[in-house]
């Protein structure tokens, strides 16, 4: 190719770079400016003091400041910490499917979505303890109240995805995000996780959001399905045993069923991540399922784009579906809600049905709301364990 020629595709991609300066990770280049001024903020060093009892202030600091690329500081940072935190808040922690992803591809991430932090961060962690560069992960900024946090995400790689903006504003920024995660795929060839859903689906019955594959085709030309196909879309679901924050959530169901108008304040996000982060979750399976691109060829291109839209929705959803690992609490709960006492019987012993009657006994004792009403938040609980067995059994129905 003559020089020429190389010049300009190097000033085009630098263009079009610039374009994604407010949202993007920070460039390795830029890794050891970010970190001198990270370790000058007093809060970023009083939550590293409280929460990473690995090393002093002093010895971490110094380590910090040797950085030159993101990959140095997930693998000598972020790895550790995040197997460090789950050696006392999990029972075991272990991801199958890796032969769906040769790492001569970038993929798009899509898993349901059960903890704020630790879903993308674990993903991360295994992604490196196999050899395996880590993906780019798409944040919402309604969780970034502070300037370090807005830093040290973008330094582990953090995608900012821009919440609460005007009806107006919503197609830029939407197509911004698009024609970014179709730059890291297509041209940086980096993979990229986001979560199947703005927020979690706060009772387990994870279903695709048609607007996040909307966006998706944003980047892409006007075809959806041919849009779609080149972001290389790969599912993963994720099976936590227990979710610390399944009280929370019950009690928001409450609330939210008393009072129409209820809205989370500010400091519930940041209770909900410091439940999450910090509470027992017991044993945690991912499972990176298949991509997606072979399915999408098979739809129909004459039919409505929004049926479009539904098909390769429900093609992600059933991989989900059919890859969850369950536990004695998940077919404990389907069988009473759904399974008449004793449908999935033979998959626990009656010890395991009196410790999952006593985890949820303690869960409702930790609600502390007015007007607090036993049967509906226990149905709430019981919904969030049940639902991942209900969609399973309805998948296995159409495989």
């Amino acid at each position: 190719m003559p020089s020429r020629e190389k010049w300009l595709i190097l000033l085009k991609m630098e263009i079009k770079k610039e374009g994604f300066d407010d949202i993007r990770p920070f460039y390795d280049d830029e890794i050891p400016s970010v970190i001198a001024k990270l370790v000058t903020d007093p809060q970023f060093q009083r939550v590293v003091e409280v929460n990473l009892h690995q090393m002093n202030w002093e010895e971490l600091k110094s380590l910090l400041l040797t950085f030159k690329r993101k990959y140095d500081f997930q693998n000598s940072i972020i790895k550790p910490a995040v197997f460090a935190l789950l050696a006392g808040k999990s029972g075991s922690v272990d991801c199958t499917g890796f032969e769906n992803v040769p790492q001569s591809e970038a993929y798009t991430y899509i898993s349901n979505h059960r903890d704020i932090v630790l879903d993308a961060a674990i993903l991360c962690v295994l992604l490196l303890n196999i050899g395996y560069d880590t993906c780019e992960i798409c944040l919402g900024d309604n969780l970034l109240a502070q300037p370090w946090i807005t830093e040290l995400v973008r330094l582990n790689k953090g995608i900012i995805v821009k919440r609460g903006v005007g009806t107006r504003q919503q197609y830029e920024v939407s197509k911004q995000l698009s024609e970014y995660i179709h730059f890291a795929i297509n041209e940086e060839k980096q993979s990229v996780w986001l979560a199947q859903r703005e927020g979690r689906a706060k009772n387990s019955d994870d279903k695709t959001q048609l607007s996040v594959l909307k966006m998706l085709s944003l980047g892409g030309g006007k075809d959806f399905l041919e849009s779609i196909s080149k972001v290389n879309i790969v599912p993963i679901s994720l099976s936590y045993e227990f979710d610390p924050c399944d009280y929370l959530k019950a009690a928001e169901f409450q609330s939210k069923r008393d009072n129409p108008d209820y809205k989370k304040a500010p400091a519930d996000d940041l209770k909900n991540m410091e439940t999450g982060i910090l509470g027992y979750k017991g044993n945690i399976h991912f499972q990176i399922g298949r991509p997606i691109n072979p399915f999408i060829s098979q739809i129909d291109k004459s039919i409505d784009k929004n049926e479009q839209i539904a098909q390769v929705a429900a093609i992600i959803d059933k991989e989900i579906y059919l890859n969850y690992r369950f536990y004695p609490i998940n077919y404990v709960a389907y069988d009473k809600l759904w399974g008449k006492g004793d449908f999935f019987k033979s998959k626990y012993t009656e010890d395991d049905l009196k410790e999952v009657e006593n985890y949820f006994q303690q869960q409702l004792d930790k609600i502390n709301i007015p007007n607090k009403d036993i049967p509906f938040l226990t149905e709430k609980l019981l919904e969030m364990y049940a639902f991942p067995v209900k969609n399973h059994l309805d998948a296995l129905e159409h495989v």
